[in-house]
């Protein structure tokens, strides 16, 4: 099971393909703050709910300094698809590898529906503007989840 990610660690580097196949890294966004949230499936119900609900909330979270970006095992073509039925404004990350995943500590146990599987483990770690974690959430819930960042990190919606 890969480490949990803690405040004050040097966020893991990344450059993933977008949905349109396009390289995105991390460094990119430096010397702003990113929310990089973790999603096990695009095009699920909850997936659906939490990235939309991201993409509602995307002025507001700009406006307070925050990027936001979405990684996923899906394949571009499917985060095209997702980007496209959903209407989203996020940038969606593929890693179909797990690598991104499993270095945040978003890919290992979980329990679902009573049994114990291995899958993607539903995150969101916030880095700060120099590339350090600033909050890593586990287990977080997809639907209420950007309300209560929004709230946490106690940004005026």
């Amino acid at each position: 099971m890969s480490e949990r990610l803690q405040a004050g660690d040097t966020a893991p580097a990344f450059s993933l393909s977008d949905a349109d196949g396009k390289q995105v890294s991390l460094a990119e966004h430096l010397g702003r703050k990113v929310i990089v949230y973790f999603y096990p499936s695009a095009l699920t119900p909850g997936c659906t709910k939490q990235a939309c609900d991201f993409t509602d909330n995307l002025a507001v979270l700009a406006g307070a300094g925050y990027d936001v970006i979405g990684i996923s095992p899906d394949k571009p073509e499917k985060l095209g698809k997702f980007r496209e039925a959903e209407h989203l404004e996020v940038t969606l990350l593929s890693d179909p590898e797990r690598e991104v995943l499993t270095a945040y500590g978003a890919f290992g146990e979980k329990t679902m529906y009573g049994k114990t599987v291995t899958g993607v483990i539903r995150s969101t770690v916030i880095v700060d503007e120099q590339g350090k974690v600033e909050r890593a959430l586990y287990n977080v819930k997809a639907t209420g989840h950007v309300a209560k960042l929004l709230r946490d990190l106690k940004i005026e919606a």
